[in-house]
């Protein structure tokens, strides 16, 4: 790159510019030239790739829990403070984590259930109503293409819940009606998902969602309340879900927008709050201590 200097002087004299002699009081002048093609050069040249600690990991924080455009406010400029960042990272990292959770939520249930060999104290109509919530869900989140993160825990909670109907089926003495139920869930569950089924009955079923989970739980309530004690319910499971459900009222709002999902976990984190009130009162209450206490009382 060539760079010329023409010095002049102000106010200039021409004999000592021509010779080259400018006076300790003369003031002057530095200008600088550059080539036209110079300046193109510059112009074209490619800017200098930033880069960051957190390079490795990009791939996964931007296909999983931010936008490209957070990873760079976070990592490049050091805006940790973004706030429209903040909740599009915080509702990932909560839906993650109830997806996480939602695998095994229900498991302490289906072991104690297991353990037992009996369902005392949970009601199958309850379990039905959860599993038919359960399902709208998650075919409303599927056929809407909302992000897996926004709904993924029905998809294992409806595993579970359909374990759980089977076992109180079978520990009921109705290991057939048990099978019967698989098959006909399953068969309906392939009916709902195909490309058959019209969105307005999605949407229906979504919209429905509502009541199921109200009777659902006031079913399983009631049974608690007329029992005097929560039976084989379990408590692990129980506050899970609770917890679950308060956290997607607001991923739920922040990832999909939709007012009848929030609204739907809305009417579930009641319910279910309801249902752990009850673990708490009936804590110490059981089939064993009650039947004791009948014998005291004979």
């Amino acid at each position: 790159m060539q760079l010329y200097q023409q010095l002049t002087t102000l106010p200039g004299n021409g004999s000592n510019a021509e010779n080259g002699f400018h006076p300790p009081s003369r003031k002057c002048r530095t200008v600088l030239v550059w080539h036209e093609e110079d300046l193109v050069m510059a112009d074209n040249a490619e800017p200098r790739p930033v880069s960051s600690f957190m390079d490795p990991f990009k791939g996964v924080l931007v296909d999983y829990l931010m936008p490209e455009s957070c990873y760079d406010q976070f990592f490049l400029n050091f805006n940790l403070l973004d706030v429209p960042c903040l909740k599009i990272v915080l509702s990932k990292g909560l839906g993650i984590g109830i997806i996480l959770g939602s695998v095994m939520v229900k498991l302490p249930q289906i072991l104690k259930l297991m353990a037992a060999k009996s369902a005392e104290g949970l009601s199958f109509k309850s379990v039905l109503l959860e599993l038919l919530a359960i399902t709208g869900t998650m075919a409303y989140s599927i056929a809407n293409k909302f992000p897996f993160s926004s709904w993924g825990e029905a998809l294992f909670l409806m595993l579970q819940t359909v374990t759980i109907g089977f076992l109180i089926q079978k520990y009921g003495g109705r290991t057939g009606s048990g099978v019967v139920f698989l098959l006909v869930y399953f068969s309906l569950l392939l009916l709902l998902l195909s490309p058959i089924t019209p969105m307005a009955v999605v949407t229906s079923m979504q919209a429905f969602n509502m009541p199921a989970i109200i009777i659902g739980r006031l079913i399983q309530a009631a049974t608690n309340f007329q029992n005097g004690h929560t039976g084989q319910l379990s408590a692990i499971s129980v506050f899970l879900l609770f917890a679950g459900s308060l956290a997607r009222i607001f991923t739920s709002i922040q990832e999909t927008g939709d007012t009848l999902m929030a609204l739907t976990y809305v009417i579930s984190s009641a319910c279910n709050g309801i249902i752990a009130m009850q673990v708490l009162f009936y804590w110490n209450q059981s089939p064993q201590t009650k039947q004791k206490k009948k014998k005291k009382r004979e």
